[in-house]
């Protein structure tokens, strides 16, 4: 059974820093990224990395504040979010996928945790 378990989601201030983990069981998969749904709003990428090449593509919205990574032996995905923003706030998802396409939308992905709070006041 195929499961993907994200950790490490909390309350942080403005300028703050959090890590978020996936843990994924069952298979290993090509592609795993984050997504991110703020209430009232659609869910919308946030990024991606392949495990047989390391590359990563993120939302414009995180670029140079958020880094993904991965750890191929542990069957593992983190994003690591620095300068965090009120704007962050949302609940965040872990995704798995075997494409190298449609990496960013939900189509793409064919397993998902079951979400993370991530609240940033100001």
């Amino acid at each position: 059974q195929v499961q993907l378990v994200e950790s490490g989601g909390g309350l942080v201030q403005a300028g703050g820093s959090l890590r978020l983990s996936c843990a994924a069981s069952g298979r290993t998969f090509v592609a795993m990224g984050w997504f991110r749904q703020a209430p009232g709003k659609e869910r919308e990428f946030v990024a991606v990395v392949w495990s047989s090449t390391g590359w990563t593509r993120y939302a414009d919205s995180v670029k140079g504040r958020f880094t993904i990574s991965r750890d191929n032996a542990k069957n593992s995905v983190y994003l690591q979010m620095n300068s965090l923003k009120p704007e962050d706030t949302a609940v965040y998802y872990c995704a798995a996928g075997d494409r190298y396409t449609d990496y960013s939308t939900s189509g793409g992905y064919d397993y998902w945790g079951q979400g993370t709070q991530v609240t940033v006041t100001s």
